[in-house]
């Protein structure tokens, strides 16, 4: 960690403009992260019996930021027999909770409060992403073990790092992405991870080769709907953190990093086997967000059940798009 560790720091310097609270909150970001990676790697060495675990055929959902993925992975993580990575989860990993108490983990409590803290001091983040406690994560967070991470690049304007991250060797975030689900899954079994992030588009490559039995869906939208709402997002994760109030310079650094990872992607598209990803768009999604369910688990030669099926129905009743404005 300590390359992309050194790099991140130094266009935080040079580029970020950040306040004296801002550098405080991104320093205690990463000490956080780290001491994650730290409590990690103690946990696997005490219970090495968690690197036998399998992680077979997740769901791995790779869209750009703002093209459903969300939506599409808390849908998805409703199937009984499948498992997204809750928030509480990736912010408190170790101990990894067991089936006998996780539900009454006092770290969700933690994290619930940790969240309110977050919608007070920004409140325009809770109608643009859907945070809470047990709610599902992107597993991006799992990355920042290795400070190598898309997520970074929301807390602070820095593009030096962001030129560096798009070529990095991702080798190792994909070691620290699957030590952490093999602890998670060793205490409370499933037969099917749901993962997301728009992290993995930017590495394809990288993805593939650590899990190679991979669900991949790619979701698609309009780029520009998806690059001013990006924008939008990005700038309201740096306001309080920045002395910097033009919005300019970070909303044309994500319509940069938007094309590149457009265009390295479509071009790992052109090269891979037909049927390598299954290919959904945003629209299609929202018009009858279960009948693309069902299409999916078609693709991938299975059938949603009928309680899965129930549980979505409930889902999308009781939350709606506009839920939080």
């Amino acid at each position: 960690y300590r390359e992309p560790l050194d790099v991140f720091l130094g266009s935080c310097e040079d580029d970020a403009e950040l306040t004296t609270f801002g550098r405080i909150l991104i320093s205690k970001m990463l000490a956080s992260a780290l001491a994650n990676r730290i409590s990690l790697h103690q946990w696997s060495l005490d219970h090495p019996e968690v690197h036998a675990e399998r992680i077979n055929s997740p769901w791995v959902i790779v869209g750009l930021p703002r093209t459903g993925t969300s939506v599409l992975s808390m849908l998805l993580g409703l199937d009984p027999t499948a498992r997204p990575l809750l928030q509480w989860e990736a912010a408190h990993l170790i101990p990894p909770p067991s089936l006998a108490d996780g539900d009454e983990d006092p770290r969700i409590a933690q994290t619930a409060k940790e969240l309110d803290g977050l919608m007070k001091l920004n409140p325009p983040l809770k109608a643009m992403h859907p945070f809470g406690a047990t709610l599902a994560q992107e597993c991006v967070s799992l990355f920042m073990y290795d400070v190598r991470t898309l997520a970074l690049e929301t807390q602070a304007h820095v593009p030096t790092y962001a030129r560096w991250l798009e070529s990095a060797d991702m080798t190792p975030a994909y070691a620290q992405h699957r030590l952490a689900l093999q602890t998670l899954q060793s205490r409370q079994p499933t037969e099917r991870w749901i993962l997301k992030t728009p992290n993995h588009l930017w590495h394809l490559d990288a993805l593939l080769s650590a899990y190679p039995d991979a669900r991949i869906i790619w979701t698609h939208r309009d780029p520009g709907p998806v690059v001013t709402s990006l924008a939008s997002l990005a700038n309201a994760g740096q306001r309080p953190l920045t002395w910097r109030s033009d919005p300019r310079p970070t909303a044309e650094e994500w319509k940069r990093k938007c094309a590149f990872a457009l265009g390295s992607a479509v071009a790992f598209d052109d090269k891979s086997a037909e049927g390598w990803c299954q290919h959904v768009h945003y629209d299609a999604l929202m018009a009858d967000p279960l009948q693309t369910v069902r299409d999916l688990y078609g693709h991938f030669g299975a059938e949603v059940s009928d309680l899965h099926a129930r549980r979505m129905e409930v889902f999308l009743k009781d939350r709606p798009k506009d839920a939080f404005g």
